[in-house]
């Protein structure tokens, strides 16, 4: 496994993609800043870290799955705008905020248990917040999710709930 001091952002991390996009042709082990493999056409990240210290960013990639994502992050966790059809390989545990919405989400099992900040899960096609996560420091933003009608299943929110129903 290899460990970074520092953050790795996209430009940098391009040229450590598998040709077919399936994750890094390196093991990352620990990264002590961020590490934002954002619109690199990723449709696993297989080769991710395990333990990221200040944030994780896989926006708008191919992803299907979370299967590889780190362990624990110390910051927030953005996966938006991929093909999730499940939060399965998510962190426990985020510092901050997580958002997982534009996605194709049926259900919000595999999500962390705790949230330090805001979680949005806007923009997918929940039926129910079962699995939701049962602490969130933030608000919580469930809008555009056509067949959500109900709270039920979601945890203690510290911050607004924003809802279009």
């Amino acid at each position: 496994r290899y460990d970074y001091d520092g953050s790795l952002f996209s430009w940098r991390l391009k040229k450590y993609v598998n040709p077919n996009g399936d994750g890094f042709t390196i093991n990352f082990g620990k990264v002590t800043g961020k590490f934002d493999c954002s619109e690199l056409d990723l449709i696993s990240l297989k080769g991710a870290p395990q333990t990221v210290d200040k944030g994780f960013d896989c926006q708008s990639n191919q992803l299907t799955s979370l299967k590889g994502a780190p362990h624990t992050v110390g910051g927030g966790f953005i996966c938006n705008n991929n093909r999730l059809a499940s939060l399965k390989g998510a962190p426990q545990k985020v510092d901050d905020g997580f958002d997982c919405s534009e996605n194709q989400l049926t259900s919000l099992e595999g999500a962390p248990k705790k949230v330090g900040g805001n979680f949005y899960c806007s923009w997918n096609r929940l039926p129910s917040l079962k699995g939701a996560p049962t602490e969130i420091g933030g608000f919580f933003s469930c809008c555009h999710n056509p067949y959500l009608h109900s709270l039920e299943g979601l945890g203690k929110v510290k911050g607004e709930i924003i809802k279009d129903f």
